[in-house]
């Protein structure tokens, strides 16, 4: 939250730096339960019951394919962040990620690790799975990123993951309804991933022309010499959803990782006054990026 994201001003990665008076509210708002009843009985003209209902039925397998899609993806979405032994509380999830090619690899975005551990008190990069309280902290190691495209590659020891398939986001189309699944308020409700629905709003460049000289920088300039395009979304993305996979219901392949938010005013907004609209990566570079590492280790 306190970096500008790889887009033009406005536009704010994503990570959880939650402070502890926040995380306390959100904490106590998540033990209290409300049920709300306001149905709402539109008019519908011309239109019978019969109707009606028909047009529900033929809705409702669309929905159990989604969810049984849904139940496919989730084993394979973790948390990332880090683990340091002496402090209080240890782990810290700061993103999501997702398991690729062995299951001992994870994706997410490189901006979540780009505070430089305390190795001298044995502070490790992390990768944390389970689900609500009952966690369990991976040690991880950055074998690569891509801090142009805000992608990074972890890899794990252990029992390999469950992992996504990888689509080719060079396919996808402006319209298209999208999921991303991830951690929007980090571990502050449990390690319970939260999915949300995402329209592909558009595809644009990832440099905008700055009104002024002034706003100019090494990393503008490169865009602008070398411009790729980005997914927009319109779906509200908090901290802690850095990382997450943007996956289609049908196939259940990953097309884009999301990594920043649009934000009006101070970069605190994306909490308080979401503006709805996110950003992902094209899951291509995450395909370059794959093979990349597999050729140095050639």
């Amino acid at each position: 939250m306190n970096k500008k994201s790889l887009l033009p001003p406005g536009l704010y990665r994503i990570c959880v730096t939650l402070s502890d008076r926040l995380r306390r509210l959100l904490a106590c708002l998540s033990s209290k339960r409300h049920t709300s009843w306001a149905p709402v009985f539109p008019a519908l003209t011309g239109i019978t019951i019969p109707l009606v209902g028909a047009a529900l039925l033929t809705a409702l397998p669309a929905q159990a394919d989604m969810a049984d899609t849904l139940e496919a993806i989730k084993p394979g979405v973790v948390g990332v962040g880090t683990f340091h032994p002496t402090r209080s509380p240890r782990a810290s999830l700061q993103g999501t990620g997702f398991a690729v090619l062995d299951g001992h690899h994870v994706v997410s975005c490189a901006h979540i690790f780009d505070k430089e551990l305390d190795s001298e008190k044995h502070e490790t990069h992390a990768v944390f799975i389970g689900r609500d309280r009952q966690m369990t902290v991976r040690s991880a190691k950055l074998i690569a990123t891509d801090k142009d495209r805000d992608l990074a590659l972890l890899k794990i020891e252990g029992d390999p993951l469950p992992t996504l398939k990888l689509g080719d986001s060079a396919k996808a189309r402006e319209g298209w309804q999208l999921y991303f699944t991830g951690y929007p308020i980090g571990s502050v409700l449990g390690l319970n991933p939260s999915t949300h629905r995402a329209g592909l709003a558009a595809i644009v460049p990832i440099y905008t022309p700055v009104p002024s000289i002034a706003q100019l920088n090494t990393r503008t300039l490169k865009q602008a010499k070398e411009p790729y395009e980005v997914f927009a979304l319109d779906a509200i993305a908090y901290p802690g959803n850095s990382g997450s996979p943007v996956w289609h219901p049908d196939s259940g392949e990953v097309l884009g990782v999301v990594n920043s938010v649009y934000v009006k005013g101070a970069k605190e907004a994306a909490l308080t006054s979401p503006s709805g609209i996110s950003y992902a990566i094209p899951v291509n570079y995450v395909h370059e990026l794959l093979k990349r590492t597999s050729a140095r280790k050639r």
